[in-house]
């Protein structure tokens, strides 16, 4: 079976070659094109001898990345890309340009398993995770696609990264490496539904980036309700987890809340949302939830939004309503993904 060539980081890639009986310049050349120049094949590589590029073709492999499907948004600079892995299965990436720069977000998992009810990722469960390869990979195949630099980075999509952990870190650290594209740990932000036990692990990383926690709800009874994962993890021990990452890393906590009609954006949800963040370095960012086929449930009007928010304002809470993107192509994680299957 092939190695995964695009998996090992720059010391992993220079004591493989360095097995092979290359010079180590040759491993920094290999990196540069895998990692900087994204190619996509060894015949590309062309400042390597021909004997060399045949032999890493025998032994090693750069996993396939196949635009499945490229949605361009007419409303807003969005993209949404369906990409088709090597072993046929399906995951979602978005490009969203902006001002300061063009954001990725990108999925961790083929599916995805903890059924949040509101989610099109969740229908259907997890299939496997992702390698840091098909994580860099997605990053690397848009700038191709579109010649467009990434600054930022969200790993936001399919799936839970803390639940692919260690592939995950491994992802983080190739990424922000000064040998690859060197993007700014300060520019990459991770969502998590609550996987306690790993949200403490990150915290000793050393990272700096933005962790995000998917909350959903303003108590524990109707967290569990929506997110399953609370049956595992109670709202105070995931705080708990917060507060422990913002203390060890300096990094502000951002608080991901789905807005539900009639589910949770009652003036209950107001109290009990601001006695649990009041006090808290932290930012609520407010979304309007996305209707799925599957699921009945329905957002709130621009105006009901508007006065939760102000509501919290007044409260003393940082916050802010998520802007729509991608409305018009799918743009809701899952949902493309979740068409093409369906189709088929």
């Amino acid at each position: 079976m092939k190695k995964d060539i695009c998996s090992l980081n720059y010391e992993e890639l220079a004591e493989e070659i360095g097995g092979l009986g290359e010079k180590p310049f040759r491993s920094r050349q290999i990196y540069e094109w895998l990692h900087v120049k994204l190619a996509d094949s060894f015949d590309e590589m062309t400042n390597l001898p021909g004997k060399l590029r045949e032999r890493l073709g025998r032994e090693y492999e750069i996993p396939g990345l196949k635009a499945a499907a490229h949605q361009i948004s007419q409303e807003d600079p969005t993209e949404k890309f369906l990409f088709e892995l090597a072993d046929g299965n399906m995951i979602e990436s978005v490009l969203m340009k902006y001002s300061y720069g063009n954001s990725v977000c990108i999925s961790s998992q083929a599916g995805w398993r903890m059924g949040c009810r509101f989610c099109a990722s969740a229908i259907g469960g997890l299939e496997r995770n992702l390698a840091p390869s098909e994580m860099l990979r997605q990053i690397y195949r848009i700038q191709k696609m579109t010649g467009e630099r990434v600054s930022n980075v969200v790993i936001m999509g399919t799936g839970e990264p803390l639940d692919n952990y260690d592939n995950f870190v491994k992802f983080i650290r190739m990424l922000s490496d000064e040998h690859g594209l060197h993007i700014s740990q300060r520019n990459i932000t991770v969502s998590t539904c609550g996987i306690v036990p790993n949200m403490r692990r990150l915290a000793g990383e050393g990272f700096q980036i933005t962790l995000a926690l998917s909350l959903h709800a303003s108590s524990q009874e109707k967290r569990v309700r929506l997110m399953p994962v609370a049956n595992r993890y109670g709202l105070e021990e995931v705080l708990g987890a917060c507060d422990a990452y913002f203390l060890k890393t300096g990094r502000r906590i951002t608080f991901e809340y789905s807005l539900i009609a009639g589910v949770n954006d009652r003036p209950e949800d107001v109290r009990e949302l601001t006695e649990i963040l009041r006090g808290r370095n932290c930012h609520l960012n407010l979304i309007p939830v996305n209707p799925v086929r599957e699921r009945d449930y329905r957002r709130p009007d621009r105006k009901k939004a508007e006065d939760f928010k102000n509501k919290l304002e007044k409260n003393g809470i940082n916050v802010t309503i998520r802007r729509e993107r991608g409305s018009d192509i799918d743009g809701a994680c899952g949902q493309l993904r979740r068409r093409h299957t369906a189709a088929k």
